[in-house]
């Protein structure tokens, strides 16, 4: 730990996790919360041989590039760190970090990308966040000292770095207005009925999350997460609230976790009024959401996102099209329009069912879906089964794709794969394993999340001739 101020230094360029970077003789120090042509005095906080990390403790000269924050929780939050950043620039320093990672992580080849996809919409966006109860809430720095204080119940997100430290939101921009009329009329609801908050260090505490999803035409979910301490008559009381106060709630669940992580994967939602999913659109066709389902967080994005794969996808009606990490089906569904076949494999069994759900839905008789370990499933038996794919897309999680897919991929040697990917790293180092026998000849970024350095990255790779 150093408290050492380096003064007058420019801010030159955005790094990695969306922190700002300041080159100082050999030395590179990542500060959060600045922009490129900032001009400030950094006190170091953590120094390593070759870089370093700090904060901005004054401004000697602002960026032509900044922009004033709308969310009165910017920089205590941890989410929408990019906000002081014109949406512009926060576009090409997203478009800079996927091409940084190809070039220099994969040392790949490409053609010039396709100008970036940005988001119609920067705010009102997402149709899914949670929210998490606490009897501690973080205490404000300009807030005054007070002893045996009694307004501490905090209904918001957790302090980043901070597990036991959670933020009291006021307003959330991220979702639409009715989200923070539930989470605000929720709180108080529960203060005024004596309902507790979970403490997050010794799991006392009856109330702990609140997750609202919505959808594009007009649905809304609210799933309202109980501690096992919760009596049926406390669930049911917060329950009746909801469903009184808030008619636009078309799907109400709720569930009991008696565990110490907050993860709901793994439990069963009770249904306790309304419909069992949310209805989705997306493109032509129709999807039905489930409680624990994933969904693009960004549906008018996710759109766009989409329609790129099936472009790069090129489809004729007659190929054979392996969909890896198919969640629940929604490229899948996409491709079979204008496919032989589509087989989709996703590791959890729920998303599984949606998949199969969402093609019945949509009068889809040419997909089958598989549950399991991708690395298991996706075999060179599998395929020698199945047949050899014209088309592999694969979405993977963050970490990218297992060795062992990597291997069945070459083995397969589709004509094309469609790689999608959350994180331009982990993209670059997959398909510089596959770079001996396969060229990027397309390459598209859309913006799924403004004011966030997170952004989605398609690659259409083609077989070396």
């Amino acid at each position: 730990m150093t408290n050492k101020v380096l003064e007058k230094i420019e801010i030159t360029d955005i790094g990695a996790e969306g922190k700002a970077i300041a080159r100082v003789d050999n030395l590179v120090v990542f500060v959060p919360y600045v922009a490129p042509g900032d001009v400030v005095d950094i006190q170091l906080r953590k120094k390593k041989k070759n870089f370093a990390e700090g904060i901005a403790v004054r401004f000697h000269k602002y960026s032509s590039h900044r922009k004033q924050p709308f969310c009165k929780h910017f920089g205590i939050c941890g989410g929408c760190r990019w906000q002081h950043l014109d949406y512009s620039q926060q576009l090409h320093f997203k478009q800079k970090q996927v091409l940084d990672a190809l070039e220099r992580i994969g040392k790949l080849e490409f053609p010039p990308p396709q100008p970036i996809l940005g988001s119609k919409h920067q705010k009102h966006y997402r149709n899914k966040l949670e929210f998490t109860f606490s009897d501690s809430r973080w205490i404000l720095p300009d807030e005054p000292i007070i002893e045996n204080r009694t307004d501490l119940n905090a209904l918001g997100f957790h302090i980043p770095g901070r597990f036991d430290k959670v933020l009291d939101i006021e307003e959330c921009h991220l979702q639409p207005t009715l989200s923070n009329e539930i989470r605000l009329q929720v709180k108080k609801f529960c203060i005024e009925n004596g309902i507790s908050f979970q403490n997050i260090r010794t799991h006392e505490g009856q109330m702990r999350n609140l997750i609202l999803r919505n959808s594009k035409t007009g649905e809304w979910m609210v799933i309202v997460v109980f501690s096992k301490e919760a009596p049926k008559e406390i669930r049911q009381k917060v329950l009746d609230f909801i469903h009184q106060q808030f008619p636009q709630v078309s799907s109400l669940w709720s569930v009991v976790n008696p565990k110490l992580n907050d993860s709901i994967s793994d439990l069963k939602p009770q249904l306790y009024f309304g419909k069992e999913f949310l209805t989705e659109k997306m493109m032509h066709l129709e999807y039905h959401i489930s409680p624990k389902a994933f969904y693009q967080t960004n549906s008018q994005q996710a759109e766009n996102l989409y329609h790129t794969v099936c472009e790069f996808s090129q489809l004729t009606g007659r190929e054979l099209v392996y969909d890896l990490y198919t969640g629940t089906g929604t490229i899948a569904n996409l491709l079979a329009m204008n496919s032989k076949w589509v087989y989709g494999i996703e590791y959890v069994k729920e998303a599984i069912v949606d998949a199969k759900k969402n093609s019945m839905i949509n009068n889809i008789q040419n997909t089958t879906f598989f549950s399991g370990d991708m690395k298991d499933i996706f075999t060179d038996n599998f395929i020698e089964k199945h047949g050899k794919p014209d088309l592999i897309v694969t979405d993977p999680p963050r970490a990218g794709m297992h060795p062992d897919v990597i291997k069945s991929i070459l083995n397969a040697n589709p004509a094309k794969i469609v790689y999608v990917s959350c994180n331009p790293a982990t993209q670059a180092r997959d398909v510089a394993m596959m770079s001996h026998q396969y060229k990027i000849t397309k390459v598209q970024t859309v913006d799924m999340f403004p004011h966030t350095h997170h952004v989605e990255n398609v690659l259409l790779l083609e077989t070396i001739n």
